[in-house]
């Protein structure tokens, strides 16, 4: 579901690294946590961060070169690092391997600067390839640092598909100076190919109590696609709508007949593909998108196929449509191109996934942090 993630109160503040358009913010904010101070070094998203928060807290820089001195004390910091190097679409070539990946680093060096004024919880949001990348090693570098800096890590994996019609797996490390351990393997959560880390005596870990994730959605994207005219100029002529069943398998074909040919009125997102060297058309089976990603190409970029009734129409996929598979329905989206906003939501975290860590993992540690000062300040 769509909110408008607006609240008049807050109780606790936050810092966003990597902040992109400010998708983590909204979704902390929800749960009464404020981002005071927010990073991202890429001026499009900048623009769309302030053209929709109405505000300057992102500071445009590279983080290698930010101070920890100048950034405010706060309670919670976020960073969703750049993920390039770690996808299992990209390199793999690890948390060292390139500048963009290694900014993980950066932000690691500037808590440790940060001294007594590091915040209660830290949190690392990546792709799932994070737990594999270098036989593990990556995943176990990356627990390291946040041990050294004196919190003890739990690691959950959560799909977007628990709350929105997208698949979108993510990893997140929750930071904690003072753990709320006693919690169980779940498999939904903690997965089996992330349980090791749990097991590992280099690393110290902890397992926190936590709620039930929501069942996968298996369908729900027919509705959030963006109504328009059939005169509409988006929708593809008759000889491209030709060529994309013409490259599709028999399979393919057959599911695609088959949806044209219901009374009802079904949409499917589809890939372009390259199969033993030829590029084909593959359609999801499920009323569910795809990964979202940054398009920087075909193979990066969905189009939406809209069937039933006798019927046949593809389009690509829109930046409103970008936008309310995120949790973000809402975004202020106005005198922008498509291409700008499918940049700046396709490496983003979907709303309500933030809002769930947040809600679940973030908040009972604040507070018992501050039950805990209180009982100190009593004493």
């Amino acid at each position: 579901m769509n909110i408008i993630p607006i609240r008049d109160d807050y109780e606790w503040t936050a810092l966003e690294f990597f902040a992109g358009i400010g998708l983590v913010r909204a979704g902390m904010e929800q749960t009464g946590i404020r981002t005071v101070w927010a990073n991202d070094y890429d001026q499009n998203k900048k623009s769309m961060y302030e053209g929709h928060w109405k505000s300057h807290e992102l500071l445009l820089a590279d983080i290698h070169t930010l101070k920890s001195e100048n950034l405010p004390a706060a309670n919670v910091a976020w960073a969703s690092s750049p993920c390039t190097d770690l996808s299992l679409a990209g390199k793999r070539v690890g948390l060292r391997g390139g500048r963009e990946s290694s900014a993980f680093f950066g932000f690691t060096d500037l808590l440790a600067g940060m001294n007594e004024r590091r915040p209660e919880v830290i949190v690392l949001e990546n792709v799932t390839g994070l737990a594999s990348s270098h036989n593990r090693e990556d995943l176990r570098a990356a627990v390291k640092e946040f041990n050294a800096l004196g919190y003890a890590v739990d690691a959950i994996t959560l799909d977007a598909r628990r709350f929105v019609p997208q698949s979108r797996p993510r990893l997140f490390l929750i930071g904690a100076k003072n753990p709320i351990d006693g919690g169980e393997q779940d498999t939904c959560l903690r997965p089996d190919w992330l349980s090791w880390l749990h097991k590992d005596p280099e690393v110290r870990t902890f397992m926190m109590p936590l709620p039930k994730a929501p069942d996968l959605l298996s369908q729900g994207f027919t509705l959030e696609t963006e109504t328009m005219p059939d005169s509409d100029p988006r929708w593809w002529k008759a000889a491209k709508i030709t060529l994309f069943k013409n490259s599709m398998s028999a399979v393919q074909r057959e599911r695609l007949e088959h949806l044209v040919s219901l009374n009802s009125i079904t949409a499917r997102t589809a890939y372009r593909r390259t199969r033993n060297g030829i590029p084909v058309w593959e359609m999801r089976a499920e009323d569910i998108s795809g990964c979202l990603r940054t398009a920087r190409g075909g193979s990066s970029k969905q189009a939406v196929v809209v069937m039933g009734q006798g019927s046949l129409k593809v389009r690509w996929m829109t930046g409103l449509e970008y936008a309310r598979l995120m949790g973000a329905g809402w975004y202020t989206l106005e005198n922008m191109r498509d291409s700008q906003i499918q940049y700046g939501f396709g490496d983003a975290v979907a709303v309500p996934v933030v809002s769930w860590v947040a809600r679940h993992m973030i908040l009972p540690h604040l507070e018992a942090a501050r039950k805990s000062h209180g009982r100190k300040a009593n004493g």
